[in-house]
């Protein structure tokens, strides 16, 4: 019953905040923020029969993104947690690491993608004499770059989902702060934030199992 209604609670919360959540008080706005990322880790950690490493990373990697949502205010501590829950879902992924040649070649036009918005980020904040921000901005650029090319290596539908709705919304997020407004972007970036973390934890569910008599892969959701 738990699991049935937390995608629900999780997506009515997440909406409440969104469109209905004004911007002051700080800290009310913080604690609902904050909301959906608990249900979501109470539904990663209701999810499959074992408490298994990948399990594990994926609940870690959840808790300091949550950590991140509250310290952003703060931006290069919000950062720093965002980039710590990031390096706990490459782990993750890397558990599940089916080679393919084609979601391989992914590497190539997320590198592109990456060096090019990074570029940008840069000149954007050279120009604005924000120096001090490039670093932890590359690294933060680099860092979830590998999440989403570990994603697509896992072969896993629910962790790629994932990790291209993150990497959309914080292009969004990053563009709208460093370089130039964009239209909605507060929905649109919570939006596949959300839905993002969601798809994180449904990964859970998705976990590939191996046939290893048959060398066949199958994708079945965990009950």
């Amino acid at each position: 019953m738990l699991m049935k209604c937390l995608p629900a609670a999780i997506l009515f919360t997440g909406l409440l905040y969104i469109f209905l959540i004004p911007e002051e008080p700080l800290s009310i706005k913080i604690i609902f923020k904050i909301v959906p990322m608990l249900l979501i880790l109470l539904y990663a950690g209701a999810t499959g029969r074992r408490q298994d490493r990948y399990k594990s990373l994926i609940l870690l990697g959840l808790f300091f993104c949550m950590l991140g949502d509250g310290l952003l205010i703060w931006f290069v501590i919000g950062l720093s947690a965002f980039l710590i829950g990031h390096l706990f879902y490459i782990s993750a992924f890397f558990k599940l690491w089916t080679f393919s040649w084609l979601r391989f070649a992914t590497i190539f036009p997320i590198c592109v993608y990456s060096t090019w918005i990074g570029r940008e980020i840069v000149l954007s904040l050279i120009e604005k004499g924000e120096n001090s921000l490039i670093i932890p901005v590359i690294c933060y650029v680099t860092v979830i770059s590998l999440m989403g090319w570990a994603a697509f290596m896992t072969g896993n539908a629910a962790a790629i989902i994932g990790g291209v709705l993150f990497v959309i919304s914080d292009s969004i997020l990053s563009w709208n702060k460093f370089i130039d407004d964009v239209a909605f972007s507060g929905p649109l970036i919570m939006l596949t934030y959300y839905a993002a973390q969601f798809f994180m934890a449904y990964s859970i569910r998705m976990k590939p199992s191996f046939h290893l008599s048959k060398g066949l892969k199958s994708e079945r959701p965990i009950q």
